[in-house]
């Protein structure tokens, strides 16, 4: 009889933090955005594709120099791992993009 007492204690300590929860929609506010994607052939897509999950400074974080299977790969895994919305025909140009712009050139 006496676990019923602690279980009572949390179901009751839940009730109020239920009651006490703000009934209204939250509020995010994002940073601006301090920097764009590098103008280039291939751009437009992927400010399409990638800045509509991340800000385009992800992008300009990433080790520079990196090889078109680096960024290939950085494709694939946002839309596998992450779910990114990229079909698979825009893989290759955004990666192909990506290296121009942000890898070793190649």
């Amino acid at each position: 009889m006496r676990c019923t007492r602690p279980l009572a204690t949390l179901i009751a300590a839940t009730s109020l933090l239920a009651v006490a929860a703000p009934a209204g929609a939250l509020k995010i506010e994002l940073p601006p955005e301090s920097t764009s994607l590098r103008a280039g052939a291939g751009s437009d897509l992927a400010v399409r594709q990638c800045v509509t999950c991340h800000s385009a400074d992800y992008v300009a974080i990433q080790p520079p120099g990196k090889p078109l299977a680096f960024w290939k790969a950085e494709v694939e895994k946002m839309k596998k791992v992450y779910g990114a919305p990229i079909p698979d025909d825009q893989i290759d140009p955004i990666a192909q993009y990506l290296t121009r712009e942000y890898g070793d050139g190649k």
